[in-house]
C-alpha cells in the first residue's frame, strides 16, 4: 500500500528507503552521526560477545542502558539539527505543515 504523502510502499519506508524528501549533511555533521552510529554498532557487538559468554544478566542490562542513551544523544543531536536547519527554513519559506511533522515525530520518539 502506498503512503500518501510519498510514492514509497509501506515496506520501503521500514527500509530507510523514502525518497520524497532529503537533506545534505554537511561533512562534520556526517563525521559526528557517522562515529556515534558506529560506537554503538560495537557496543551492541559487545553485548552479542557477553550473551555469547554466558556474561551474568546485570551486566548486560547495564551494557544495554549504555546503548539506549547512546541512541538517545544520536536522536538528541540529529533532532537539534534538523530543527536548525529543515524545520527553520520550512517556516520562512511559509511552510508551515512542519510543525504538525515535527509535533508528529516527538511524539514517535517519545513513547
Amino acid at each position: 500500500m502506498k503512503d500518501k504523502e510519498c510514492n514509497c510502499s509501506s515496506e520501503q519506508k521500514a527500509e530507510v528507503v523514502c525518497c520524497e524528501r532529503k537533506k545534505k549533511r554537511s561533512d562534520d555533521e556526517f563525521k559526528s552521526l557517522m562515529n556515534r552510529l558506529k560506537r554503538i554498532e560495537g557496543q551492541v557487538r559487545g553485548v552479542e560477545r557477553m550473551l555469547e559468554n554466558d556474561a551474568y544478566c546485570p551486566d548486560i542490562l547495564t551494557q544495554v542502558s549504555a546503548i539506549n542513551s547512546a541512541l538517545n544523544s544520536f536522536n538528541k543531536e540529529l533532532l537539534a539539527s534538523h530543527m536548525k536547519s529543515c524545520v527553520v527554513n520550512d517556516i520562512r519559506a511559509g511552510k508551515d505543515e512542519v510543525i504538525d511533522e515535527l509535533v508528529t515525530t516527538l511524539q514517535k520518539i517519545m513513547k
